[in-house]
């Protein structure tokens, strides 16, 4: 029976980590399609899973009062989704709806957090990849408002 640890160890967000690590990361993970308009979850659902994206397109929404949804980020191939799953109260703080058919490593969020508890080097990798793409989530964001102001940069 094949793994899909080739697939996470090529993955950048994994690169680097330690074998053993990459053991214990393999347990948590299963392979996950979605068809386009399905909502893979939504803004304040338990937030128990974190996403690596094989193929497709998702959108990250947030809701507005008085507009509904609103496309706050586009995530193809490569991008990784979800980063709730790792910091309390583990809720999403926005929704992902599947743009075009979505082929998706899925990690269980409890499964990783037993893990990170198991393992504190791992939590620290994890934690510290994961600021990351929190940061280029909020850069996003800032360029977002400055452009729906008329801001220049």
């Amino acid at each position: 029976m094949q793994t899909l640890e080739p697939l996470i160890k090529a993955h950048p967000f994994f690169e680097r980590l330690e074998p053993a690590q990459l053991e214990l990361i393999v347990g948590c993970v299963r392979n996950e399609r979605h068809e386009e308009g399905k909502m893979l979850f939504r803004e304040g659902e338990d937030a128990n899973w974190f996403y690596v994206i094989r193929d497709g397109q998702l959108s990250l929404e947030v809701h507005v009062p008085g507009r509904g949804p609103v496309v706050f980020q586009t995530l193809r191939e490569g991008d990784v989704l979800g980063t709730s799953w790792l910091f309390p109260p583990y809720r999403w703080q926005l929704s992902a709806r599947v743009v075009r058919s979505t082929r998706l490593l899925a990690f269980d969020g409890k499964c990783l957090r037993g893990k990170c508890d198991e393992d504190h080097h791992l939590g620290y990798e994890l934690v510290r990849r994961t600021a990351q793409i929190l940061i280029k989530r909020l850069d996003a964001a800032r360029l977002q408002l400055l452009d729906l102001y008329g801001v220049r940069a």
